[in-house]
């Protein structure tokens, strides 16, 4: 039995229909593929300029120490730049150890972990309890700072470890001659972060008893 021609062009109609839904569908998952990758490929270039302002507004900093005698000094931190920067409205200076490992071997009542790991192995830690600085020196309270502007916090030799029976502060300190202060900085603008580590040269030590 044939088929109607009314039901064979309903039929082509159809399929044409049908044909042309795919073609449409299929354009539309290559526009929303399109659209994506270059989505994608604006937010790579706008991370690889976030990454390069990032770099480029590093903070620049003069870091120098004076002695004011009987094993004090004052550290002065300079914000030298790059003019672009304009400000950090947080700067968080410490005080690092020397790069050996430190352990209580023995720890018990006269020496634990917490007192070894408090201690400021290095040449020199801040004043404790001057510019907010903790008890045992290792760093400040944070400050802001302008590009070009700078301020002043008391450094002080570092002493033995009380347990160090026997160990004097010239013996001490002889260990760290020609050994740097070792310092970080994390400063903030904003809601971005720069750490930034830094070497001050150790002032001469004159060994004493």
């Amino acid at each position: 039995m044939g088929i109607p021609w009314g039901d064979i062009a309903t039929i082509t109609l159809a399929g044409a229909g049908v044909a042309i839904s795919i073609v449409a569908c299929n354009a539309a998952a290559r526009s929303a593929a399109e659209a994506k990758r270059a989505a994608d490929s604006a937010e790579d270039v706008a991370s690889v300029e976030r990454d390069r302002w990032h770099a480029d507004l590093t903070p620049q900093f003069d870091l120098e120490l004076n002695e004011t005698g009987n094993g004090q000094a004052l550290l002065l931190i300079r914000l030298a730049g790059p003019d672009s920067l304009r400000h950090l409205d947080h700067i968080a200076v410490e005080v690092r150890n020397d790069d050996r490992d430190h352990v209580a071997l023995n720890p018990g009542v006269e020496v634990t972990q917490a007192d070894v790991d408090n201690l400021v192995w290095g040449p020199y830690r801040f004043s404790p309890g001057v510019n907010g600085t903790d008890e045992h020196g290792r760093s400040p309270e944070p400050f802001p700072l302008d590009v070009g502007a700078g301020t002043q916090r008391a450094m002080q030799r570092t002493r033995p470890g009380a347990w160090m029976r026997g160990k004097t502060q010239g013996v001490w300190q002889g260990e760290y001659v020609g050994q740097p202060i070792r310092l970080v900085l994390t400063c903030r603008r904003g809601d971005r972060e720069w750490i930034i580590a830094r070497q001050v040269e150790n002032p001469l030590f004159e060994a004493s008893a």
